[in-house]
């Protein structure tokens, strides 16, 4: 049987720089293994939720049955001029013949913060802290006592569709008592990348970490680890990507937070288990093939079986983006 080729997803903004779909991207060996992974179901659902892009240079060389299969699927042929590419600290502004926003200007470390900015920041790290090193309750709610606008972020958060209750939660300590600390924890770090005011990337940088962070432990899950490790998994995948969030080295952010061990050492030096999983779950985002099937060959694993990871975990942030924006349009 044919192995696929890694196929990834470039997430692309709007004008408004809100996630707005996704770009293929394809390596070039073997093109014709992708036909049954287009057949998906998982796939089929994520293009009909979110727009697929396929850029003239990649159309072009891709085989025309694949090309036919991919947009029965639902995928948007686009000239490569409508799409306008920034890796820039500043603010993007889109020309006026370009439709999409593609680049890592989101990941870029934010400018000089105003005064409003670094109060909402210092807030958001010691809330960081205080889930981290599982303070009592009432320290929690006196963050959100000092900063309505988290509590409110994280309530549209943890009533979306990830979380699974059938009651509507008002308050944190009902989400306490209705989720459990442990899920609770992921929602409260998810939070921060969504309640980033007036952060330009804001909205970019939640739709990449939960993409990460899911991908990260549905792996630990197809790689066999315990439900304790997936857990730590996802955490890993978030706080991977707080340094690029606060603007600061991700050692200094980590450090007072006393985390696990295992999961320290996976973020900030890639050892361990964790470690090899974040490792390649950020090759692949990278598009490195090779990087990626070693890593998960070590796990018996191979691309075809990473794939429907990734996919599912696009379609699981589709929730996310979909719930934040939500509460923009509220």
């Amino acid at each position: 049987m044919s192995i696929p080729p890694l196929l990834s997803f470039v997430l692309v903004a709007d004008h408004q720089l809100k996630p707005a779909a996704v770009k293929l991207h394809v390596a070039e060996d073997n093109r014709y293994a992708l036909l049954p992974l287009i057949a998906d179901k998982n796939f089929s659902a994520l293009v009909a939720e979110f727009p697929c892009l396929i850029d003239a240079s990649l159309a072009q060389g891709l085989p025309a049955e694949l090309l036919t299969a991919l947009q029965e699927t639902g995928c948007q042929l686009i000239l490569d001029e409508h799409v306008h590419y920034s890796d820039g600290q500043e603010k993007p502004v889109l020309p006026p013949t370009a439709h999409w926003l593609a680049g890592d200007w989101y990941l870029a470390l934010p400018a000089k913060r105003s005064a409003s900015q670094a109060a909402s920041r210092s807030l958001s790290l010691k809330l960081l802290q205080l889930v981290a090193t599982d303070a009592e309750t009432r320290e929690i709610e006196a963050i959100f006592r000092q900063d309505p606008v988290l509590a409110y972020h994280l309530l549209r958060l943890v009533n979306s569709f990830g979380v699974g209750v059938s009651r509507y939660i008002s308050s944190f300590s009902q989400a306490i008592l209705i989720l459990g600390r442990q899920q609770l924890k992921r929602w409260l770090n998810l939070m921060l990348f969504a309640a980033s005011r007036d952060d330009h990337r804001s909205a970019m940088l939640l739709a990449r970490v939960a993409v990460r962070a899911r991908t990260l432990e549905l792996l630990a899950k197809a790689t066999g680890q315990d439900r304790a490790l997936q857990d730590l998994a996802f955490m890993a995948g978030m706080f991977s990507l707080l340094g690029i969030l606060f603007g600061l080295p991700l050692a200094d952010i980590l450090s007072p937070l006393k985390l696990n061990e295992s999961l320290s050492r996976a973020v900030l030096d890639h050892e361990g288990v964790l470690g090899r999983l974040l490792q390649a779950v950020e090759s692949a985002e990278n598009a490195d093939e090779a990087t990626l099937a070693r890593l998960i060959g070590d796990f018996g694993l191979t691309i075809a079986d990473y794939i429907p990871l990734n996919v599912e975990a696009y379609q699981w942030m589709l929730g996310v983006i979909h719930e934040k924006k939500d509460a923009v349009d509220a």
